[in-house]
C-alpha cells in the first residue's frame, strides 16, 4: 500500500503528500537535508526520504500533533520544541493513531492499512530541543526557527530564506484549530501574529502550509489579523463544527476543502470561550 506521494516544487524541495492528507517538505542543501515533519508514524517515511535523497538528513516538527510528530522514532535526530512534548506522548499509542486515519479514509482504503506498517510507540523519545532562531545551514541554503504558539504552545514556522518561502505548518493556514487545551485564545494568537508577522514582513513571498493545498496566498498572517479583530467583534460566520469530540466554530464559511468562500485565504476554528485569556 502506497502511503505518500511525491512532487518536485523546484531543484531542491520536495512534497510528500500523506495518504491522509498531510504534507511534508523534503529540503536539500548541498551537504545536509532537513524532512519537516514526520506525519503518524505510519508507512515506512525513513525508507522513502532516503530513496529520495542520500544527504546527511536532520528534521524539523512544525509541532507535536498526531499527524506531524508520530514518525519521529523512525529518525535519529529529530527537533521539536520540547513545549510540546506532553502533546507528542498523550497521542503516542496506537489506538489514536488508527482511529485519526479511520476518521479520514474510506473504509475499503483503511482496511488495507497493515499492523506492521506502524512505528511503535515511543513515547520516551529523545527529541532535539527546537529554539526559536535558530538557523540550520543545509550547505547553501538555510532554514529559520521562528516561534509561532497558538495552534500549539510549541508550534513552529520555517524560513528558507534563499527560497523566500515560509513554511507555516499548522500555525496560520485555512483551517488553523484554537479550539483544543493546548491553544492559546484569539486574542493572544492575534498578538503572536502580529509579531510574527513584523519580524518576517519582506522575507518571503510565498507561503506553504500543512493540509489541502500546499501553497497559500503571501497575506495570509494580515488576514488573520482581520479575521481575530472580527471574532472579537462578533462579526463571523460562526459555522458549527465538531471533531473527535469537540465542538467549535469556523469563523468563516468555507468548502469542504476549507476555502473561504469571500475568496479570502486564512480561517479559524475556535471556541467562543476563549476568544479572551
Amino acid at each position: 500500500m502506497e502511503y505518500y506521494s511525491t512532487e518536485k516544487i523546484n531543484d531542491h524541495i520536495t512534497l510528500l503528500r500523506s495518504i491522509t492528507g498531510e504534507l511534508l517538505y523534503l529540503v536539500e542543501g548541498q551537504e545536509k537535508a532537513a524532512l519537516i515533519d514526520t506525519c503518524l508514524g505510519v508507512g515506512h517515511l525513513r525508507s522513502l526520504v532516503e530513496k529520495l535523497t542520500d544527504k546527511e538528513l536532520l528534521v524539523l516538527l512544525t509541532h507535536g500533533h498526531i499527524d506531524h510528530a508520530l514518525g519521529a522514532p523512525e529518525f535519529d535526530r529529530v527537533y521539536m520544541n520540547h513545549k510540546d512534548l506532553g502533546l507528542y506522548q498523550a497521542q503516542c499509542p496506537l489506538p489514536e493513531r488508527k482511529g485519526y486515519m479511520q476518521m479520514g479514509l474510506a473504509p475499503e482504503v483503511f482496511a488495507r492499512i497493515e499492523e506492521k506498517d506502524f512505528v511503535p510507540p515511543t513515547p520516551d523519545y529523545q527529541f532535539l530541543p527546537l529554539e526559536d532562531g535558530t538557523i540550520f545551514d543545509l550547505g547553501g541554503l538555510t532554514i529559520e526557527a521562528i516561534a509561532y504558539p497558538g495552534h500549539t504552545k510549541g508550534s513552529t514556522a520555517f524560513l528558507l530564506k534563499e527560497d523566500g518561502i515560509l513554511i507555516l505548518g499548522d500555525a496560520c493556514n485555512n483551517s488553523t484549530f484554537l479550539f483544543g487545551a493546548e491553544t492559546t485564545s484569539v486574542e493572544a494568537y492575534e498578538e503572536t501574529t502580529k509579531k510574527v508577522l513584523e519580524r518576517t514582513k519582506g522575507r518571503y513571498s510565498r507561503v506553504f502550509i500543512s493540509h489541502h493545498d500546499m501553497e497559500t496566498g503571501a497575506e495570509i498572517m494580515e488576514n488573520m489579523i482581520e479575521l481575530c479583530e472580527e471574532i472579537k467583534a462578533g462579526t463571523t460566520d460562526d459555522v458549527p463544527f465538531s471533531f473527535m469530540g469537540m465542538e467549535a466554530f469556523i469563523a468563516k464559511k468555507a468548502t469542504p476543502q476549507m476555502k473561504r468562500l469571500d475568496g479570502k485565504c486564512g480561517n479559524l476554528i475556535y471556541r467562543k470561550d476563549h476568544i479572551y485569556e
